[in-house]
């Protein structure tokens, strides 16, 4: 089976939409990408044309080994789950190969659903494209779908294509017809949004159209499918008031009304989450599609109970300064012995969760659908903390470690209110049954030695941020060698 891999990409380039063909096996499939750079003369002789039309267009499954001996033995762990209910809920998760959507397709799937994932394996171009990787060494998805199959006797459909082609989407979903689709599948980084005009157009072009298609194939193919959208608490800002889930009851000049929460996104990846909630509102609206979007806040940690299984079952862990989120990349940073690096003054407060509880809030949107024509805000994190809180967190774990923690303030690179007010409401998740992993020194003392175990596969070269919510420009930049 052949790997995905591209050679020699293009630093200094911009958005383009490239066919590649991919072995797979016995069978050869055509599958588009919309790539955020140029592809060289050598890695043009895997490419077609763009003209390639929808009756060339294939759909890769995976296939993997029986089950051996591991079946049996995770099944006397404990470790393999089964919820008789939830049998015969098909569930495809768009961007199952990413930091959320590849424990969610786990555990889904450990819980007895039948899952398939749609990627375009972008995600990891992205790595190749900055010169960055993670932490933990990752597996192909080939691969790891055929080690969870070899673990548990559980397959995982792969359809390997890009949502924002129309005609490779409606295929997926007539293939696999599924009850809820979990919305994964957008490139999910502010920085990298920021970089320059090129990846600002590809961020708004891939998330926003990407959505629609999934919005229109739903109503096209699954008009019964409930959609789960993973959105982000930064749609927000951070408003003096306290965040409501979605909606704020509001009077004016004598009369009342509930209309959705003021957006103030602060970046253009924010902002192309505003315009996917704005166009899946309306769609509930107009169609009737069944809608759940999660205003996830900022997701910490890399184990979950399904990829501690096996080594090619491991999540990706970035701690660079275009994809890291602030406490992984404090860990990182605190293993290497690099001072932790705070944004300005520190007091910029966010939602906080860990990845065993991303999981869990998107099981519990399946198992608990929005009504017919419904669209409901869910606000999914469970604590909230500062960076200066989360600095001062690692620094005393470190410390008992044995680790030499110091900290150092750093010109914040964004534009933001970095001390401000900030309470976001997040009920509506628990009263359906959520239980919080809360952020604790064992958790963190658990993730400490989890970087310290990787920590000669840090580059200490991309920990220092190198994208400036300012200085974007027209002109293509290369994030190494600013």
């Amino acid at each position: 089976m052949a790997h995905f891999a591209i050679a020699h990409c293009n630093m200094n380039s911009f958005p383009v939409t490239k066919t590649f063909v991919r072995s797979t096996g016995s069978c050869s499939a055509i599958c588009r990408y919309s790539l955020p750079f140029q592809i060289d003369s050598c890695s043009r002789k895997i490419l077609r044309s763009r003209k390639v039309r929808q009756q060339n267009l294939s759909i890769v499954r995976a296939t993997a080994a029986p089950m051996n001996q591991e079946v049996e033995k995770s099944l006397l762990s404990g470790s393999l789950q089964s919820d008789p209910f939830s049998k015969s809920k098909k569930v495809m998760i768009i961007g199952g190969d990413g930091y959320c959507g590849w424990a969610t397709a786990l555990h889904l799937s450990n819980k007895g659903y039948e899952v398939a994932i749609v990627d375009n394996l972008v995600r990891r171009l992205f790595d190749h494209q900055l010169g960055i990787d993670s932490l933990t060494p990752i597996s192909s998805i080939q691969n790891r779908i055929q080690r969870w199959k070899s673990i548990t006797g559980k397959n995982i459909q792969l359809y390997i294509g890009d949502i924002c082609e129309f005609e490779f989407l409606a295929e997926a979903f007539k293939a696999f017809e599924p009850e809820s689709v979990v919305h994964f599948g957008e490139q999910r980084s502010a920085p990298y949004s920021m970089i320059d005009r090129s990846r600002a157009v590809y961020t708004q072009h891939n998330n926003v159209i990407g959505t629609l298609n999934v919005l229109f194939a739903i109503k096209e193919f699954s008009p019964e499918c409930h959609l789960v959208k993973l959105g982000t608490m930064g749609e927000y800002g951070t408003p003096n008031i306290d965040i409501e889930e979605g909606f704020i009851t509001i009077t004016h000049n004598g009369r009342t009304d509930t209309l959705p929460y003021p957006k103030q996104a602060s970046s253009f990846y924010h902002l192309s989450k505003v315009h996917d909630s704005h166009n899946i509102a309306f769609t509930c609206k107009a169609w009737g599609i069944q809608a759940t979007d999660l205003n996830q806040g900022v997701v910490y940690g890399v184990r979950t109970d399904e990829t501690e299984m096996h080594e090619e079952l491991y999540n990706r862990f970035d701690y660079d300064g275009v994809f890291g989120t602030a406490l992984n990349r404090f860990c990182v940073q605190a293993a290497v012995g690099h001072p932790l690096t705070v944004y300005g003054k520190g007091g910029q407060t966010r939602g906080y969760l860990d990845i065993r509880d991303t999981v869990q809030c998107v099981e519990l949107a399946i198992a608990n659908p929005a009504k017919q024509g419904e669209f409901r805000v869910f606000n999914q994190f469970t604590e909230q903390f500062s960076v200066n809180d989360l600095a001062k967190l690692v620094t005393t774990v470190g410390k008992e470690l044995g680790l030499d923690v110091q900290t150092m303030n750093v010109p914040n690179p964004r534009v933001e209110a970095e001390e401000h007010y900030y309470n976001a409401k997040h009920t509506k998740l628990i009263e359906l049954g959520l239980q919080p992993h809360l952020l604790s020194d064992s958790l963190l003392d658990s993730l400490l030695n989890f970087a310290i175990k990787y920590k000669d596969r840090v580059d200490t070269t991309q920990i220092m941020p190198t994208v400036s919510w300012k200085k974007i420009g027209v002109k293509p930049q290369s994030v190494t060698s600013r």
